[in-house]
């Protein structure tokens, strides 16, 4: 499974630093790679304790340069940099260490399963009733109508989850439901938005028909890390 996550999150990687490149940022691939790499083989060797240093090193390297180097390298250019060893690469890793939790693996389909549930919600209601646009210069085909309907499908989803699994409690299930569901539309907001900088109409293409990596696990991604702080936090317990 980390070796997996380390393919998802090194092609996530280049999709992001080329919608990087289209929207007109200058960060510096090479050095951005490896630094996304060294992350990736502490993660793999399970040196979590490198984790924080090299996070705190590239902050100090990515606005240093821009200290640096400015006007060359403007503040955008440094924030998006620095933001690489975080989305996708650090995000994705998350999902290990979901699965390494008492009833992860449970866990992991529950942050799977809501974020499509919370989709397909979304789509059908905002298809039969959606009339307020939701964020019409990023997504213009999302409606406020099918936000709620997303929420609500995840929702019943957290409910059947616990009345399968008897895992946690149902008011709390409830509640986690409706804070990752949310933040998983966002996360869909916020890929959504990169590509528009970008002007492009997918991140990528290795997935024939559905584009790229980071237009199939953008939910996903901003949905991970909550579920993960509940369960870390016993919030659910």
């Amino acid at each position: 499974m980390a070796l997996l996550i380390i393919v998802l999150a090194l092609l996530g990687l280049r999709e992001f630093l080329d919608l990087g490149h289209k929207a007109g940022f200058a960060v510096p691939s090479k050095l951005t790679g490896l630094f996304c790499i060294l992350w990736l083989v502490a993660f793999l060797l399970q040196q979590t304790e490198w984790l924080l240093p090299l996070a705190v090193i590239w902050f100090v390297v990515s606005f240093g340069n821009y200290g640096i180097n400015y006007p060359t390298v403007s503040f955008a250019d440094a924030a998006y940099g620095f933001l690489s060893i975080f989305y996708p690469v650090g995000l994705f890793t998350i999902l290990y260490y979901l699965r390494t939790l008492p009833n992860g693996t449970a866990w992991c389909y529950f942050a799977f399963i809501l974020v499509w549930i919370t989709d397909s919600g979304a789509y059908f209601v905002g298809s039969a009733l959606g009339s307020r646009k939701l964020a019409p210069k990023v997504s213009p085909n999302k409606s406020i109508e099918g936000a709620l309907g997303g929420l609500a499908a995840a929702c019943c989803f957290g409910l059947v989850f616990w009345f399968i699994t008897r895992l946690g409690n149902p008011f709390a299930l409830l509640l986690l439901s409706l804070v990752a569901s949310v933040v998983s539309q966002i996360g869909d907001l916020f890929e959504s938005a990169l590509k528009r900088t970008a002007g492009v109409k997918d991140s990528g293409a290795i997935i024939p028909g559905h584009g790229g990596i980071l237009d199939r696990f953008d939910s996903l991604l901003f949905a991970i890390p909550v579920v993960y702080v509940f369960l870390l936090l016993e919030m659910v317990g």
